[in-house]
């Protein structure tokens, strides 16, 4: 009985999962998404984080996602100012680096198409996520394993796949919800 009371309780306190709830007008139901530009050195990390936030949109929310801005009823458009890799922890035996903490630096913008009126806006949208590295060294002999080496190369795709998706569920989370 006390846990069918809590949980009206926290119904009605607007609780709701994150994603779910959204804060923008009822009258979007199309967001255009247009590639976001690139402002850094870093090869086609716009490309990823586009794709990223346009598959995010698509999967957790009712909103459908154009790229042609002319088709959308709200237009999302974005400028990546800065991608640094700093590194967080390091091996005690090889000091090298373990694990790295990644910062995404974001101009944002999400305008109602039709008004222009801006319904988020961020100079600033950053994102910051810690990143394990491969070890690329035996522990045993503090040699390099060139087949270890190999996969340290090959995690480097992966790595930035899994950085755009967790982007773009935050990005995704402060324009529905504005956070």
């Amino acid at each position: 009985m006390a846990l069918i009371g809590c949980a009206v309780w926290n119904v009605g306190c607007g609780y709701h999962v994150a994603g779910r709830n959204s804060a923008l007008p009822k009258s979007i139901h199309v967001i255009a998404v247009p590639a976001l530009e690139n402002k850094t050195t870093s090869y086609r990390i716009e490309q990823r984080l586009t794709a990223a936030t346009v598959h995010e949109l698509l999967a957790k929310t009712a909103y459908r996602v154009v790229s042609d801005p002319a088709n959308g009823d709200a237009v999302l458009r974005g400028k990546v100012l800065g991608l640094e890799a700093v590194p967080l922890l390091f091996d005690t035996k090889t000091g090298r680096a373990t694990t790295m903490l990644v910062t995404v630096k974001c101009a944002v913008t999400l305008e109602e198409r039709e008004t222009g009126k801006i319904l988020y806006h961020a100079d600033n949208f950053v994102f910051r996520n810690e990143y394990e590295i491969p070890a690329a060294v035996n522990p045993s002999t503090g040699q390099v394993n060139p087949a270890t080496l190999a996969g340290v190369y090959e995690e480097q795709d992966p790595a930035l796949d899994r950085l755009a998706q967790d982007f773009a569920a935050r990005l995704v989370a402060a324009v529905t919800e504005n956070f």
